[in-house]
């Protein structure tokens, strides 16, 4: 037991030595976590006065019911909620109700509070003590509905799409006695509204994400060079926990662990040829990669970049792996001037690989929709096994104001490798704006980043 503490002990203080040396860039930072919930709750009254009501008359739903309990959220829940709300309470049920064009969708509130006044929390006056919870909660749900008389209700239940899914089998089995049979009869999956709800952007939004993105970009150039990297010394896994550690320690959080890779001249596997738990040792002349994001204020970023460690004597990246960059980002241009809205996944997918074929290029596209979540709501193009569509998931149409993580790989043979097969890994945050324009959130990878 005194070895065991000794050694928490000498943990302990080696930590608190670490985090007294780390001077955090005040550029990188984040805004203060009252700061953030300032832009956080503007950012949900936009999505719940605007966006809301334009995507219920667009797919028909006269009212919508989202149903959940604590610790079974529905994947729409934090995004109907404000950002000092952590969890439902017991039961929280939302009834948003529209109520046409000129008196607008009535947000209602049952358990749970009024989201900084963003919701009218509805009791049932003649409830004893006006319960908010148990048996008395769908009785007061009964009489709500029986007063609005919704021609449709529309609940979060899909098999293709887990943004749809939410509402689980037990909720749905008391929110159905709740209702009775006739207002049963009326409900339907609100599979569309919910999936475009949560892949709708915010127009006040895109500031705060480019800065992050901007926190990207900083912490992976600095990754890749000699501040972190000693070649000969370093590990691969050297780098990953830097990363990590970095984003702690300015007050981010992440939605994945991020990785790093190496090729190297003369393997024969590809990119996972020199990945290994226990590290592997960063030599001149190799060629990096990582996929790396962040979350802040329940937005989240995905991007994969690429290094090159300049062997003794070189200034420069060797010609044919410039090539195999350049050859990257056509791929990318490729797949953002595919992105439009009214196009399904599946059809930018096609459209792509066609013009990916014309263009003498060889590679692959996965690309997705980012935002409330990393791997987030909207269509699928592609999976890097599912290169001929992905069904379903890839069927459903890119809307305007919504985010995609423009990802794709895209091999070259380069002649200073012997014409070694080189892949390019390259990820991208990318925009379509309400014009329905795509462009990058910020910028994207044209060089290699260097180690020297």
């Amino acid at each position: 037991m005194k070895t065991l503490i000794a050694s928490f002990s000498l943990l302990c203080s080696s930590v608190l030595s670490a985090s007294s040396l780390f001077t955090p860039d005040p550029a990188l930072l984040p805004p203060t976590l009252r700061q953030q919930a300032v832009l956080q709750q503007g950012w949900l009254k936009t999505r719940l006065e605007v966006n809301l009501p334009l995507l219920m008359r667009k797919h028909g739903v006269a009212m919508w019911i989202v149903a959940c309990r604590e610790y079974a959220e529905d994947p729409a829940f934090f995004s109907l909620v404000s950002p000092t709300v952590f969890a439902a309470r017991r039961t929280t049920i939302y009834v948003f109700n529209d109520k046409g064009p000129g008196e607008g969708v009535e947000r209602l509130a049952l358990g749970g509070d009024s989201n900084g006044g963003l919701y009218t929390v509805y009791r049932d006056p003649d409830a004893p003590n006006h319960e908010i919870y148990g048996d008395s909660q769908w009785t007061t749900l009964r009489k709500l509905v029986d007063s609005r008389h919704p021609k449709n209700i529309a609940v979060d239940i899909s098999a293709t799409h887990a943004f749809s899914d939410g509402l689980t089998m037990g909720m749905d089995k008391l929110l159905m006695d709740a209702l009775g049979p006739d207002n049963a009869k009326r409900v339907i999956p609100a599979e569309n509204l919910a999936l475009e709800y949560q892949e709708m952007r915010a127009p006040e939004m895109l500031p705060t994400y480019q800065e992050m993105m901007r926190v990207v970009h900083s912490l992976i150039s600095r990754a890749f060079s000699n501040e972190v990297i000693t070649p000969g010394k370093t590990t691969d896994q050297d780098v990953v926990w830097w990363l990590r550690q970095q984003v702690n320690d300015l007050g981010y959080t992440t939605w994945f662990h991020d990785s790093v890779m190496v090729q190297r001249a003369g393997s024969k596997e590809g990119m996972d040829f020199l990945h290994k738990e226990a590290g592997i040792v960063i030599e001149r002349g190799d060629v990096l990669h990582t996929d790396f994001g962040i979350t802040a204020m329940r937005l989240n970023t995905d991007t994969q970049h690429m290094g090159y460690v300049l062997r003794e004597g070189e200034t420069d990246v060797p010609a044919g792996l410039k090539l195999a960059l350049e050859n990257g980002n056509k791929l990318q241009d490729i797949v953002l001037h595919g992105l439009r809205p009214g196009r399904t996944g599946n059809e930018i997918l096609r459209s792509s690989l066609a013009a990916m074929t014309a263009a003498g290029i060889k590679g692959s596209i996965y690309s997705h929709p980012i935002g409330d979540h990393g791997h987030a709501a909207g269509p699928l193009i592609g999976l890097w096994d599912r290169q001929d569509g992905v069904p379903g998931r890839g069927d459903v149409k890119v809307i305007p104001t919504s985010w995609f993580s423009i990802e794709l790989s895209a091999l070259t043979k380069v002649p200073e490798w012997n014409n070694q097969e080189v892949q390019m890994g390259l990820e991208e945050d990318a925009g379509v704006d309400a014009q329905g324009n795509s462009s990058w959130i910020l910028s994207r990878q044209t060089e290699f980043h260097l180690i020297r």
